[in-house]
């Protein structure tokens, strides 16, 4: 397993506990047998690959064999559509149905941590599942809609009203921005990105873990990661390090379309994709909360 989502480990399009495309660079016709997680060795391109005729011979030319059942960019889209219209809609359901007025903001604040655990769970489960689980996704989605849909109501009601809709805005910025980078070759995906950006990722999470325990424990805000100049600083670096993400989602997609990713593996995409917008938003939304309520 190799994880490119700041938040839970997921499994890849990779066979070697390598991330898919690093290996080998993909050759004329196709991808390289190397670098192919759904390959099985070398020389045979038919003995390589597990989906091709039964009665190719070594030597002979190869030939593209006819193959279905395979993972395509409009199933990437239309199971990730899928999976953040759940997000989208549990969290206007619960902004709708769990308000955070004084009467209430007890009882939605419970329920707001009791969903955002049980997505956890969730996330954490299909992480280490050999293959998605289309309702375990959904499932995770629905959750974190209504984690979602509390916290951003009682940031709208209590802190700055409007701001929801700005990190929404910002949050789809951030991710048509990355798919033109990434579509334009401007970021290059390769191993060195993959461990910086990961080595990056678990610095932050510590930092976010440790300032937590602090403020549990003592009080206040921790160590000040979360307000003031500092807060804006992580905030930063915390978007960033979603926008960095995205384009190792973006690279697992074009693998696993590349190398003939069964379809059933667009699920793993979505959930990915799914989870990295998760933290940009937060992330925004969290940012955007610390510049309004400083003024």
């Amino acid at each position: 397993m190799r994880s490119s989502n700041p938040v839970f480990s997921r499994r890849g399009f990779s066979r070697d506990n390598g991330y898919a495309g690093f290996n080998t660079a993909p050759q004329a016709g196709g991808p390289a047998v190397g670098g192919n997680p759904y390959a099985q060795g070398a020389g045979n391109p038919y003995a390589t690959n597990p989906y091709a005729p039964a009665d190719a011979q070594l030597g002979a030319p190869p030939q593209a064999p006819a193959r279905t059942n395979v993972m395509t960019m409009d199933d990437v889209v239309a199971r990730t559509a899928m999976t953040l219209g759940t997000v989208v809609l549990t969290a206007i359901l619960s902004w709708v149905l769990l308000p955070v007025d004084p009467a209430n903001i007890g009882k939605s604040y419970g329920i707001a941590i009791g969903a955002a655990l049980v997505a956890l769970v969730l996330g954490l489960v299909q992480s280490f599942k050999r293959k998605p689980s289309p309702a375990l996704i959904l499932a995770y989605a629905a959750f974190e809609g209504v984690f979602l849909g509390v916290i951003s109501s009682a940031v709208s009601t209590y802190i700055a009203d409007g701001v929801v809709a700005q990190a929404v805005l910002g949050t789809m910025a951030v991710f048509a921005g990355v798919l033109f980078a990434y579509k334009m070759r401007w970021i290059r995906v390769t191993r060195r990105f993959y461990g910086f950006v990961m080595a990056a990722a678990m610095g932050f999470l510590l930092l976010m873990a440790v300032n937590l325990l602090f403020a549990v424990f003592g009080g206040g805000d921790g160590l000040g990661f979360r307000s003031g100049g500092l807060g804006i600083l992580f905030g930063v670096i915390g978007i960033i390090l979603g926008a960095c993400f995205l384009a190792l989602d973006f690279k697992q997609v074009e693998d696993g379309i590349n190398y003939g990713a069964p379809r059933e593996e667009s699920w793993l995409a979505a959930f990915g994709l799914t989870m990295t917008l998760v933290w940009i938003y937060l992330e925004m939304l969290r940012l955007l909360s610390i510049l309004q309520g400083d003024d």
